[in-house]
């Protein structure tokens, strides 16, 4: 089994991981009924895999359309420079930026990719020119309409299917 800082993970582990990656507020008792092993041992494992970093939280997953932002909007953003600095600024001010919900750095032509959801055109309008147009060392910025979602998995299957 892979062997995390010192946290040896086996399947036990990675079915409690993936009971958990389908259900987040699943109790112990409900998990331990799912893995046929007793809940205190369950309880041990999630305290485990939670200390050693493995299990980062717990979060809702929210019906962003139902929200009202429904329009998804993934933004590539070329800087001006790649210096140290520029980075480090860039990534200060977006860190400021209340629309956005996703941010890399990435590889390739781009230098970050970003994601935001906006009520409609009109708003993302908004954002652009308050947030995004007020960001430090940009060069060129480039907004992509999401136009229908085919996927959305927070995360692949193949994680658990390598493992058994």
């Amino acid at each position: 089994m892979p062997d995390f800082k010192g946290a040896a993970v086996d399947q036990i582990d990675y079915r409690i991981l993936q009971e958990l990656s389908h259900d987040g507020r699943a109790s112990d008792v409900a998990l331990s009924e799912r893995i046929h092993l007793s809940s205190t041992a369950v309880a041990r494992r999630r305290k485990l895999l939670e200390e050693h970093g493995l299990l980062l939280g717990y979060t809702a997953d929210l019906d962003m359309v139902r929200l009202g932002f429904g329009t998804m909007v993934i933004v590539a953003i070329e800087l001006s420079s790649q210096a140290v600095k520029a980075l480090n600024e860039f990534e200060e001010a977006v860190a400021k930026c209340p629309s956005l919900s996703f941010c890399a750095f990435v590889s390739g032509d781009t230098d970050f990719f970003m994601m935001i959801h906006v009520e409609s055109f009109e708003d993302y309008d908004r954002v652009y020119r308050s947030e995004l147009s007020t960001l430090p060392h940009v060069a060129r910025i480039r907004s992509s309409f999401v136009m229908r979602k085919v996927l959305s998995r927070k995360l692949p299957p193949a994680l658990f299917h390598r493992q058994q």
